[in-house]
């Protein structure tokens, strides 16, 4: 088949799912998701003014002091818990291309920030821990939404709807479930059928947000789905 008649056949017949929305949504998190990314919340001084920060997870302890990127800290309290009305949010900000976990600690209405790391290093970490290898293995890039790729075998034209395996149509049942919940996705399904070993080939395209991915329920989730790739 020609390269020309083959692309046809794809764009044609791949599968493509779209929950549109706004991929940089916030989400709320508790203090043991912050304890899951390897910090403690501190409450302290930041060059002299109390306030709220986090340090590495372990590695400071009430009475320390210690300088960062050109500011003094003092640790009053590591927090193991959140007080009051004070709640934890994240999102994912975008600067010279690289994406950024911004943390905020919100209080009678005002945010504090208190995280703000490159995502990626975090979110391998991140995920390595928790055990969702598939993610691992998917992931290909970062922004405000994350790229999460996998395939295996030879191209040819994509298998309809209706003719595809239990296993695959319970996949796209399960992920708008998770794009429902996360508020945004895009997936595209190019389906092969099996190859002479019985082995599944395909291209599997998915975005998803990337603050989601720092959930752990949702984080199991998907990589729960990946799964039925192998």
């Amino acid at each position: 088949m020609a390269i020309t008649e083959l692309r046809m056949q794809q764009v044609n017949n791949t599968l493509v799912f779209e929950t549109l929305g706004h991929p940089e949504r916030e989400r709320q998190f508790s203090l043991k998701a912050l304890k899951r990314w390897g910090f403690d919340l501190v409450l302290g001084k930041k060059d002299g003014n109390r306030t709220f920060f986090t340090s590495e997870a372990g590695r400071h302890a009430s009475g320390d002091s210690y300088s960062r990127d050109g500011s003094r800290f003092e640790v009053l309290e590591l927090l193991n818990d959140l007080k009051g009305d004070q709640k934890l949010y994240a999102h994912i900000e975008m600067s010279e291309g690289r994406a950024y976990l911004v943390a905020d600690l919100r209080q009678d209405g005002e945010d504090t920030e208190v995280l703000r790391v490159p995502a990626g290093s975090i979110l391998t970490a991140f995920l390595k821990k928790a055990k969702c290898h598939n993610v691992i293995d998917a992931l290909r890039s970062l922004g405000t939404a994350a790229e999460l790729r996998r395939q295996r075998g030879q191209e040819g034209k994509p298998v309809a709807l209706s003719a595809l395996p239990g296993g695959i149509r319970k996949f796209l049942k399960e992920a708008k479930k998770i794009e429902k919940d996360t508020g945004f996705g895009r997936l595209c399904l190019a389906y092969f059928g099996k190859n002479k070993d019985g082995d599944h080939r395909f291209q599997l395209f998915w975005l998803l947000p990337t603050i989601s991915l720092f959930d752990r329920s949702l984080a199991d989730r998907i990589d729960k789905q990946l799964d039925t790739f192998g």
